[in-house]
């Protein structure tokens, strides 16, 4: 049997869990799991407000699932690390199993 974690591990991983299973903020991270975009593109692609996909990508920085990078006056944002989109992956292919 595993070894439980901590309850300080278990109550971060909670937050993270609860953080990622947002509707939105899902969508939001595949949009961007293959290339960083911009926040006008990530609201073309989600198809939410403008106001609504900003809140979605500062709850996702401050949970550091996603990175920024600043050219000029414009935003990109990418998935934060590989961590992500295993995540993503498992958490798919476990939803699609037969």
């Amino acid at each position: 049997m595993p070894l439980i974690p901590n309850d300080s591990i278990i109550d971060e991983m909670e937050s993270l869990l609860n953080i990622a299973s947002d509707f939105t903020r899902l969508k939001i991270m595949y949009t961007i799991s293959e290339d960083e975009k911009s926040v006008n593109e990530i609201v073309s692609e989600v198809g939410a407000s403008q106001s609504l996909v900003s809140h979605q990508l500062k709850i996702l920085r401050k949970a550091n699932l996603v990175s920024t990078r600043r050219e000029g006056t414009h935003v990109f944002y990418a998935l934060a690390d590989d961590h992500v989109i295993a995540l993503l992956n498992v958490v798919y292919e476990h939803v699609t199993e037969e």
